[in-house]
């Protein structure tokens, strides 16, 4: 989202003595998802917003707890389904075993859904 644009909503929140009190859920979740995508400091996104760090904290601080509660639709999950291989071997035991994180077990049956696994988990840490 253009910041300008966020900005010019957010100050039609603001009142005489220049508190910002907003009223619109829709906003809320504008504004969160803008935090969430922010790539510079805070402070730059402060500014851009034309918030003071404490009110914007509130706002963000609202607009989490606004989406723990289901103020906002969730994201769709998408399941993933692997086809099983078209060989009638014994599928039970899987060639490539490896330990994941909290003593979590994956099995892969062929190689390419690993590096495809590994390429989409190094996407979302990075």
């Amino acid at each position: 989202m253009d910041m300008e644009i966020l900005r010019k909503k957010i100050s039609t929140f603001r009142g005489k003595s220049g508190r910002v009190r907003i009223t619109d859920d829709q906003l809320y979740m504008e504004i969160l998802s803008a935090w969430e995508q922010w790539s510079g400091t805070t402070k730059d996104f402060y500014k851009s917003v034309g918030v003071s760090k404490t009110g914007m904290a509130g706002i963000i601080g609202k607009a989490k707890r606004m989406r723990r509660e289901g103020h906002f639709p969730v994201e769709t999950f998408k399941e993933v389904r692997v086809e099983s291989p078209t060989t009638s071997e014994d599928n039970s035991k899987s060639p490539i075993t490896m330990k994941w994180e909290r003593g979590r077990v994956i099995r892969f049956s062929q190689v390419d859904q690993l590096v495809e696994f590994l390429n989409k988990v190094e996407k979302k840490v990075a």
